[in-house]
């Protein structure tokens, strides 16, 4: 048996010991005090694999990790930007002509794309103020 073992085992029995001395009207607190321990026990263990776990993961994760949130990923604004600017043009084209709308079509054609990049930029703003710590102001 390891010593994190052992001093479980004598927790246990000093808490035992001790409910057989006091009786049994401070079995819950006894209990509960020992159940704090384990659980406090139980989470400096997992705080270490975690932190072990971290440290062994290689670097090349977290740098993949880091470009996907920067670059072209889900949360770039500059990318939905060249999508709509390269969907704009020949969209503009076929709006534009006078067959399907002329001016009318031109202006429904760009409002649409406006309005995507608008609510993009204000979802990824709230997005952003969601993740940012609250204080008791807010």
């Amino acid at each position: 048996m390891d010593t994190r073992q052992d001093d479980l085992r004598r927790d246990l029995d000093a808490t035992l010991q001790a409910r057989k001395e006091l009786g049994k009207e401070y079995e819950d607190e006894l209990l509960d005090s020992f159940m704090k321990r384990l659980d406090a026990r139980l989470d400096a263990r997992v705080e270490r694999s975690v932190a072990r776990r971290l440290d062994d993961e290689p670097r090349s994760h977290h740098d993949r990790h880091r470009a996907r949130r920067q670059g072209w990923g889900k949360r770039s604004g500059t990318g939905l930007a060249v999508v709509s600017m390269a969907f704009g043009i020949p969209l503009t084209a076929i709006a534009g002509d006078a067959a399907n709308g002329g001016f009318a079509g031109l202006m429904v054609c760009w409002a649409g794309i406006v309005g995507v990049n608008v609510a993009a930029a204000f979802g990824e703003r709230r997005n952003h103020q969601d993740r940012r710590p609250r204080d008791d102001w807010d």
